[in-house]
């Protein structure tokens, strides 16, 4: 039996978070890179490096092995995500693509990673001629966050893999459901063991026509009014209709 494939939504609309790399890595390096650890190594170290700051850009080894998704994405039914990690990197060094240095950082000892580029060399050239203080410039770590929307996580996690219509759907319904509303329905789906997308959607529909909590002893809130204006009122006609 064969694994089921975890399915990508495709990237949101609007302005995206990017990462620079440069145009002579799909030109020259990746024809050569023939190990798919080393890959995923090589471009988790051009995003996370993008994103530090000061005039210390590296990545720490156990910085990376703390890294939770880093190693998931790394794990294989043969190799274990952190062996993955170190093959990887040992890999990048080998060919060029990364450098490396053992640090003497006050009574600790640390590996440092670098893009090869004209900064990562600088960097080296530097701790090597004993140029830089290191107690002055700790850096800060930098996990691999998931910037996928509070819905399809809810989904992935209550229900499973994302496909891209339910994807289209949910979107839909952040539209139109307050972000609590879409919790909770799932929350409340999962108790009574009816881990289905329409059958949280269901609940969502029924909230909006009815009025979520309304009932004796309890009173609507001002999202449970929002989202039946939301309901009762075409797209592009808010500000026409009295309510």
């Amino acid at each position: 039996m064969t694994d089921q494939m975890q399915g990508f939504a495709g990237f949101p609309a609007g302005k995206l978070t990017t990462t620079p790399v440069p145009s002579q890595f799909f030109s020259e390096l990746l024809p050569l890179v023939d190990n798919l650890a080393e890959l995923k190594v090589i471009l988790h170290l051009f995003w996370l490096i993008a994103r530090k700051h000061g005039k210390l850009r590296y990545a720490r080894l156990d910085e990376l092995l703390k890294d939770r998704r880093l190693l998931e994405g790394l794990t294989t039914h043969q190799t274990g995500g952190e062996a993955a990690l170190r093959d990887g990197l040992e890999r990048a060094v080998a060919r060029g693509a990364l450098l490396h240095v053992t640090v003497q950082r006050g009574e600790a000892v640390e590996e440092w990673y670098m893009i090869n580029s004209a900064n990562g060399r600088e960097v080296l050239e530097r701790l090597r001629a004993g140029e830089l203080d290191l107690l002055a410039d700790l850096g800060e770590d930098v996990q691999l966050e998931s910037e996928r929307p509070p819905v399809f996580v809810l989904y992935e996690q209550n229900i499973g893999l994302l496909t891209p219509m339910i994807a289209e759907e949910l979107r839909d319904a952040e539209k139109t459901y307050p972000a609590s509303w879409i919790a909770d329905a799932f929350r409340e789906a999962v108790e009574l063991n009816k881990r289905s997308w329409r059958y949280v959607l269901r609940i969502l529909e029924r909230w909006r026509v009815e009025g979520r909590g309304e009932g004796p002893g309890k009173t609507a809130t001002p999202e449970d009014a929002e989202a039946r204006k939301r309901y009762y009122v075409p797209e592009g006609y808010e500000n026409l209709v009295e309510h």
